[in-house]
């Protein structure tokens, strides 16, 4: 019997779907990778849950037909692979509502099938466009959206990189305010979708067994850590213009680290989380590129679409810090990479060792708090105990902290979040303008001094150099299978 308890489960109503207005999907990149990996999934997975409108309608746009011509057949071809069993008449629902234009540089057939589909559903219908498009052709496209008056009241999600570096961010933040006001934009960042990442927030500010000790008082360094075991998978043009610094550090990593870094926000909304993080990054030094790592794995080379004399990065380490009384002093150690020996999505809180040397020579290596982000989140903790028997002498005591599976439904994967909350209009996970230009300030350094891509064998766990720079504590992944 459960034993009775004061601490009750306390959750916030959502907005029902039957309460959102009609939408208009407009969907550049519908022929691409990130649409068929996610984001048909994403709207078939709201869709089956029944958190999409009652009525929408999906144009895809891009510069060639589906093959065959028949976008409902790219459609239930993306759910078959990424999906698998799939609700016939959910389906149904999607390829039945969905449309393909042929985009051109003027946009009008596009305009023209928006206002068609604004027609049907009403006077209430909202325009969502999804930009999936590579940096080079964003600003163009932003500047038809305008031009075409497809951007009248729409809202835009931007996908990263939000440019290559400052000045061209600046370029695309000129371009889009320039049709569109800030409110109606929402750039995203899928780590942030991420129910692991959004429960940073509440380990923090619901446990008064935590905030306390969350500065540098007490943590002696912080790490984000997300290595892949994948290679770039036939990526090679893509990551020849991006790059591992400027895909996951710029971005992923470095929101990761607002989380872990803000300060307590007044209120759990847009405007005040936002405000925070902006706060971190705005604090945050310039990086040393003494202090950066670059790597290529062995084979990169060789990948279709990549130059044979490649100096393009697909490993990063980086020693980050942020410049406040809460930080001051305490480095964040940021690592990402292709190729490498595990895939994991792992925060790590390693905490001072208490003063006084009560237990000598004992404590070899100090207390750490762990996070695991990915899709299977947990939290564990490694602490000193009393080894049973006579003496007063230590041993290693690992804790695992249970995170409640949900319940009543399947938690929404990232970007069936971030779209949802797209429609709904709630900005709480997106970018915002301010902190995207101050993280390319804070990166330019390492963009104007590269440090030289170092080889590392796939299947390790990169250069050498790397493995170093966190000092003696080490990488907590990597180190005895942890």
């Amino acid at each position: 019997m459960k034993s009775p308890s004061i601490c009750e489960e306390r959750s916030v109503e959502s907005t029902p779907s039957d309460h959102l207005e009609p939408q208009v999907i407009v969907l550049f990149g519908a022929n691409g990778d990130l649409a068929s990996r996610k984001l048909y999934p994403g709207l078939y997975a709201l869709a089956a849950a029944g958190l999409l409108p009652p009525d929408f309608r999906l144009i895809g746009t891009g510069r060639h037909e589906p093959e065959g011509g028949d976008f409902g057949a790219v459609i239930e071809g993306a759910l078959d692979r990424f999906v698998g069993d799939t609700d016939p008449a959910v389906v149904e629902r999607l390829t039945d509502r969905a449309s393909f234009v042929t985009s051109a540089d003027d946009g009008e057939d596009l305009a023209a099938a928006v206002g068609d589909a604004r027609d049907e559903l009403g006077g209430d219908a909202r325009v969502l466009v999804y930009l999936s498009v590579p940096p080079s052709a964003m600003t163009g496209i932003v500047r038809m959206l305008g031009e075409t008056g497809i951007a009248d009241g729409a809202r835009l999600i931007v996908e990263k990189p939000f440019g290559s570096d400052l000045p061209s961010s600046r370029e695309l933040d000129a371009a889009l305010k320039e049709v569109v006001a800030e409110d109606q934009v929402f750039r995203i960042d899928h780590f942030l979708g991420k129910e692991a990442v959004q429960n940073i927030l509440a380990l923090r500010f619901a446990n008064g067994l935590l905030e306390p000790a969350w500065n540098r008082g007490h943590v002696a360094s912080v790490q984000i850590d997300v290595p892949e075991e994948l290679t770039i998978e036939g990526r090679g043009s893509f990551y020849e213009g991006i790059g591992a610094f400027r895909d996951m550090i710029v971005t992923h990593l470095s929101q990761v680290l607002g989380f872990v870094a803000m300060e307590p926000p007044v209120h759990l909304d847009a405007l005040s989380l936002r405000n925070e993080k902006a706060k971190v990054f705005a604090a945050m030094k310039p990086l040393d590129p003494e202090r950066v790592v670059f790597g290529q794995y062995e084979g990169y080379r060789d990948e279709d679409d990549v130059d044979p004399q490649s100096q393009v990065e697909t490993f990063v380490a980086v020693e980050v810090f942020v410049d406040n009384d809460r930080w001051d002093g305490v480095p964040f150690y940021l690592r990402t990479g292709k190729a490498l020996a595990a895939t994991r999505r792992t925060i790590t809180l390693t905490f001072r060792t208490p003063a006084g040397g009560r237990f000598g020579d004992q404590i070899d290596c100090p207390d750490q708090l762990v996070l695991e982000i990915g899709d299977e989140p947990e939290i564990g903790m490694e602490i000193w105990a009393k080894r049973p028997g006579p003496e007063m002498s230590l041993v290693r005591s690992a804790v695992a902290i249970e995170v409640p599976a949900e319940t009543d439904s399947a938690p929404l994967e990232a970007y069936e979040r971030l779209l949802l909350d797209a429609m709904r209009g709630e900005q709480t996970l997106f970018t915002r303008s301010d902190e995207i230009d101050r993280l390319w300030q804070v990166v330019t350094p390492v963009l104007d001094d590269p440090p030289e891509p170092v080889p590392y064998a796939q299947g390790s766990w990169g250069p050498e150099a790397a493995l170093e720079l966190p000092g003696a504590i080490g990488w907590r992944v990597g180190r005895d299978d942890g």
